[in-house]
């Protein structure tokens, strides 16, 4: 019940007692073109969702490794390289595609001792994108 609805009711109530057992009059065609829009957006919903279900997510692309994946990979790989850089957390990831710096496309990850150095200590780590395999472990530019 709208609130106008409610209005009339107590203000017809307020006149006299006979008016109060019947509801005021209202009509139902605003609520019918309401409910048609409502099933038809549901309608499209639906269609696109499966529509666009088997599509790829541009978040999880195949042809490389996730960026979380790559951190901890760079985590890893840095720690067994040299015993110095054992307690070092990933601060940064970046992806770099074929011909931005490098021959292939890359991860570039940041790493920096726990507790963070203001990155005096820094290390850079880069990872092919497709396996995360390392493709060199340098000083920050």
């Amino acid at each position: 019940m709208e609130r106008r609805d409610a209005f009339d009711i107590l203000s017809n109530c307020s006149r006299s007692a006979s008016n109060c057992s019947r509801p005021p009059r209202y009509t139902h065609a605003v609520n019918r073109r309401f409910a048609i829009l409502y099933i038809a957006w549901i309608a499209i919903c639906a269609t696109l969702f499966a529509a666009l279900s088997g599509a790829e997510d541009p978040s999880r692309r195949r042809d490389r490794i996730l960026s979380n994946d790559a951190g901890a990979r760079a985590v890893t790989i840095a720690a067994q390289r040299d015993h110095r850089y054992r307690g070092y957390e990933a601060v940064h990831v970046a992806y770099a595609g074929r011909g931005e710096g490098g021959r292939e496309a890359r991860w570039v990850v940041l790493l920096d001792r726990v507790p963070h150095t203001e990155l005096h200590e820094a290390i850079v780590v880069e990872l092919r994108a497709s396996d995360g395999q390392l493709i060199t472990l340098r000083e920050p530019k």
